[in-house]
């Protein structure tokens, strides 16, 4: 009984200290979405990692950020797309992943919510508790050129409505 008692003891101390301070590999590297500069670990459930042909990666924390890449680095062709798993947070292959646009779930980086899951399974009960689609890789990845479009246009009406008020965005403090 002794035996279990400190075998227990030992899983519940791993579950409750060393869990949480795990970081993944990939987080280690680039702690930082190289776009916007926000936090992959904390977004390890959208986070994203790109490695091309040339032996050049880049790590983002969505697919907003990596689709700003892909169009960046149009001639560079992209050996491997990597996405983390929006419920294991780990990294699985974009293309093949399952997806959801939309649903209740705020998304990172934008409006309309792109999430991504190794095993459909998980789709369908992402589905029934917050809705949303399910999508392939490029529908997802067209959902967030189209969410690009959607940002240029609201900064482009709300510089419009500030200009409109006297407002130059070229005259600001430290230019």
């Amino acid at each position: 009984m002794r035996g279990f008692r400190i075998a227990t003891a030992s899983a519940l101390c791993i579950i409750f200290f060393a869990l949480p301070g795990y970081a993944h590999e990939d987080t280690k590297k680039y702690a930082a979405c190289q776009y916007c500069n926000m936090d992959r670990e904390d977004f390890g459930h959208a986070r994203m990692l790109i490695e091309y042909s040339d032996g050049t990666s880049a790590a983002t924390c969505s697919l907003h950020c990596s689709a700003v890449d892909l169009v960046q680095n149009r001639a560079n062709i992209p050996c491997r797309i990597m996405v983390g798993d929006y419920g294991a947070k780990k990294l699985i292959d974009a293309t093949a992943a399952f997806w959801v646009i939309g649903g209740d779930k705020p998304g990172v980086m934008t409006e309309t919510a792109k999430w991504a899951f190794e095993k459909q399974a998980d789709v369908e009960e992402f589905v029934k508790k917050h809705g949303g689609k399910r999508a392939t890789f490029l529908e997802a990845l067209r959902a967030a050129y189209e969410g690009l479009y959607d940002d240029m246009k609201t900064t482009i009406e709300r510089v419009k409505e500030r200009k409109s008020h006297g407002w130059n965005p070229c005259e600001q403090p430290g230019r």
